[in-house]
């Protein structure tokens, strides 16, 4: 924050864009969700007086701990097939052709994706805009769908970025019935914090 830009109370992040109330510490702008530590500064003569704080003046019930524990703690993703240009999903005894059926199992498995900053996955954050999926060309592991992923980030300056976007082709590239995996990168429409999950706000504690 030191080489953030100042505006009356009000400081900007210049890695990512949070920003916070000097005067407290309190997170005034995502993708801040937590506090930083404001010191107690008092001007007496020419002399600049700062008691130094330990912890923040305002702290949140959740830790980065707990959001660690909760964002791994996903259901196991369902097997996927495909068959022409509709994806199988075998639930027991019940075989359902659906190509949503399909974009659930690749959202889901995207929810491996741990942004490192927020410790929240990246669909549950609502940095996934899209999933197209297509028939893959034949080849002798069988029929495959190519996986073409829009999506976005909490700031375009996120540093974090290039590591959250190789491993979301990791993770799909990882399946056995996906062939190609495409990851596009778009800034338009913004992210915003409406676009997460109850259950990320939840479990930032910002409702």
């Amino acid at each position: 924050l030191a080489e953030g830009e100042l505006t009356g109370y009000e400081i900007a992040c210049p890695r990512h864009g949070a920003k916070f109330d000097i005067r407290n510490g309190r997170v005034l702008a995502m993708p801040a969700t937590k506090p930083t530590i404001a010191h107690d500064v008092q001007i007496s003569g020419e002399d600049v007086l700062v008691r130094i704080n330990e912890q923040p003046l305002m702290v949140t019930q959740a830790t980065a701990e707990a959001n660690a524990v909760a964002a791994v703690a996903a259901p196991a993703p369902v097997p996927l097939e495909t068959g022409d240009s509709a994806a199988a999903v075998n639930t027991g005894s019940q075989r359902v052709a659906s190509s949503n059926q399909a974009e659930d199992i690749i959202r889901q498995e995207l929810k491996k994706v741990i942004d490192p900053e927020l410790f929240v996955n990246i669909v549950d954050l609502g940095l996934v805009y899209g999933v197209e999926l297509t028939p893959a060309a034949q080849s002798d592991a069988g029929p495959k769908l190519d996986v073409k992923i829009e999506m976005t980030l909490t700031s375009p300056a996120c540093p974090a970025g290039p590591q959250i976007i190789a491993q979301a082709k990791d993770v799909l590239g990882r399946m056995d019935t996906v062939g190609a995996v495409e990851v596009k990168l778009v800034m338009t429409p913004p992210w915003t914090p409406d676009k997460m999950s109850d259950e990320a706000k939840d479990q930032l504690g910002i409702f």
